[in-house]
């Protein structure tokens, strides 16, 4: 009988989706077949699967933490916020439409179904299931109709552990705070608690720990000491955390307000030649041989909001000086003439004039292109993959000089003077081959081997072994709360 294991979190950014990641690389080590599981997700870091869905960059990473490769059932629901208010809705990998929040609230039953109907067929071919919840279980404005938190636990039946993050603060706050909130149904249903991150001496935080499985009759199941150096892809925030040598190029890339896919830079912030810099609202391009723009899921609002911050100019000044553009996806589309949205696919229908240095114009429409590819670089012939997750459709005399051959397809474009580059590709910085090609020629006389699959594989198993020594895994699973 498959277990079904949840993990909430008294907070965002709690350490969720890392320990979900750990746990399933914990589990499989014992021999059990393991999956992972987040009935809903808020992200714009997403990943292509296999059968061509789209689901959570984070359900990707906790896939290869079980040796699987990511399916859609992963992540059943997948919202993709384009506005303050709204997203793009995408079940079982494929876009539906774009809500608003209160239509969205209103259709989260008919979610809850395609939610209960992955469960299902996860639940038919593994031994455990690891869900991870969304936010905070105690959101009292969102507890109607929740499918990501308590409303699926309640659904399945299953057990649950509540994460919180001591490095933050007010952690005894922050647990029996949200187990206060819950409904005595949903209390009964906590198995007990983690808690992530803890710096210094665990005897000084014993009395607490006593204090509080003596105040809520939970467990504390184990305390995760504070792991120095974990790189794994964020599904949020964006990590800027690096080491470097010398021997360095700048790279930077401006931070849009519907950035997308940021996990793209990852590579680039743990390469020991490239001082990665993230530029923020109000801030100037540095001196730099290297502008990357990134992907949005708002292509037009963030080419007005590029020009908001004087980047179009730093963008000018840049080339003028013989740096590097290169542009990724939504970068890419906004690097041409124009950007058409006809049907108001990403907000308000109508055109924007992009930034004209490629010639060619780009029209939105409601078919989006998912799939996963691999080919060559034209000219070089250096290996490349990655992922196309995008709805804009290029056409123009730009495309007649085209950045890599996909086989079925080409993708892409190369400015005649070799300055600017535009592709569709996300996570193109992960093969090494594309890697050391664009970084030598972003500058680098002689690029340095990196292997990220590596790193990443190494980092999981850190964070397994850390879970293992410190927490109570028997008891996880255990598929009973008490």
């Amino acid at each position: 009988m498959t277990l079904t294991l949840m993990i909430q979190g008294t907070t965002s950014d709690a350490g969720k989706s890392v320990t979900v990641a750990g746990l399933c690389r914990v589990f499989k080590r014992r021999g059990l077949s393991v999956a992972p599981f987040k009935p809903q997700n808020m992200a714009l870091n997403s990943a292509v699967t296999p059968e061509g869905g789209e689901i959570g960059r984070a359900q990707a990473v906790q896939a290869q933490a079980c040796g699987l490769l990511p399916h859609t059932d992963m992540n059943p629901v997948l919202l993709k916020p384009n506005s303050d208010t709204g997203a793009q809705v995408i079940i079982h990998g494929k876009a539906l439409s774009n809500m608003e929040a209160q239509d969205y609230h209103a259709y989260k039953k008919r979610a809850m179904s395609a939610v209960l109907e992955s469960h299902q067929r996860l639940s038919e071919q593994y031994d455990v299931i690891v869900v991870e919840g969304a936010g905070s279980p105690a959101e009292i404005n969102l507890r109607a109709n929740d499918i990501a938190n308590m409303g699926f636990a309640e659904a399945v039946d299953c057990p649950v552990v509540i994460v919180a993050d001591i490095d933050r603060g007010g952690v005894f706050a922050h647990l029996v705070g949200t187990l206060d909130l819950l409904s005595a149904t949903e209390q009964a249903r906590v198995k007990g608690f983690i808690i992530n991150r803890f710096r210094g001496d665990i005897a000084l935080l014993q009395s607490g720990l006593d204090w509080l499985e003596e105040r809520t009759g939970k467990k504390v199941i184990g305390v995760v000491p504070y792991i120095h150096d974990l790189h794994l892809e964020a599904e949020d925030a964006i990590d800027s955390r690096q080491q470097l040598n010398d021997k360095v190029i700048k790279v930077a890339v401006p931070v849009l307000t519907r950035i997308s896919n940021h996990t793209d830079f990852d590579v680039l912030r743990l390469h020991p030649q490239v001082d990665l810099c993230f530029v923020g609202k109000g801030e100037s391009i540095p001196p730099c041989e290297l502008i990357i723009i990134p992907g949005s899921k708002s292509t037009r609002r963030d080419l007005e909001y590029l020009r908001s911050n004087g980047w179009d100019s730093d963008i000018n000044k840049h080339l003028r000086y013989g740096g590097k553009v290169l542009g990724i996806c939504g970068g890419f589309q906004m690097l041409g003439k124009t950007v058409h949205d006809p049907d108001g696919i990403e907000g308000d229908a109508g055109s924007s004039t992009g930034l004209g240095f490629l010639d060619m114009e780009t029209t939105l429409g409601s078919d989006k292109t998912l799939r996963r590819v691999s080919g060559q670089l034209i000219g070089s012939g250096a290996k490349i993959s990655g992922y196309e997750i995008h709805a804009g459709i290029s056409s123009g005399t730009a495309l007649n000089t085209p950045f890599a051959d996909l086989g079925s397809h080409k993708d892409g474009s190369r400015s005649d003077d070799g300055q600017i580059i535009g592709s569709y590709l996300h996570g193109l910085f992960d093969e090494s081959d594309t890697r050391n090609e664009l970084l030598s020629w972003a500058g680098i006389a002689q690029v340095e081997q990196l292997n990220y699959a590596g790193i990443i594989e190494s980092n999981i198993d850190r964070l397994a072994d850390s879970l293992e020594t410190h927490l109570d895994i028997d008891e996880l699973l255990k598929s009973s709360p008490t």
